[in-house]
């Protein structure tokens, strides 16, 4: 990739991905640490908020109410072997509360219309409990990563996508 003229910087690259795909891959664990990991259509507010709508009852969405803390990685799957790169965060995720709720489903549903989806209302996503049978949840990255293409296997490196 490349910006007027030049090499993409690392941060240009890791939004590129995040902006071009749908699906994040959410990893979870329960109480006791068995993982679990789930792909789910996804809207981001300046690559460091994340949210999506799953139904409380989902394995995710169970292990997130024991266990917060979350891995996301957002990849592009049709590129060809060896040329593949993606964002890897670590996160916290909740429901989004009814006081977040307006301006999360707003972020939401922008995302939504743009792919041919709907506008979401508070009545599509009640409550955690489930009142709905679907939830809005985020996730809040605290940090961002990408390969470091240097030849060591998953050597990561830090990326500020954010402020």
């Amino acid at each position: 990739m490349t910006v007027s003229g030049s090499r993409a910087s690392s941060a240009e690259v890791a939004r590129g991905i995040v902006d071009a795909n749908r699906y994040m891959v959410l990893a979870t664990a329960d109480r006791a640490g068995m993982p679990w990991s789930s792909p789910v259509y996804f809207a981001h507010r300046g690559y460091r908020e994340f949210f999506w709508v799953s139904s409380p009852q989902a394995t995710h969405s169970r292990n997130i109410a024991v266990r917060p803390q979350v891995g996301i990685v957002v990849f592009d799957s049709s590129v060809a072997i060896g040329t593949g790169q993606g964002v890897y965060m670590s996160a916290v995720a909740a429901a989004v509360d009814a006081a977040d709720a307006e301006d999360a489903l707003a972020v939401f549903s922008r995302r939504s219309v743009t792919h041919g989806g709907r506008v979401w209302t508070a009545d599509d996503v009640q409550d955690a409990q489930g009142v709905s049978g679907l939830a809005l949840y985020r996730a809040v990255a605290d940090e961002h990563s990408m390969l470091a293409k240097d030849g060591q296997p998953d050597h990561r490196v830090p990326v500020q996508l954010t402020g």
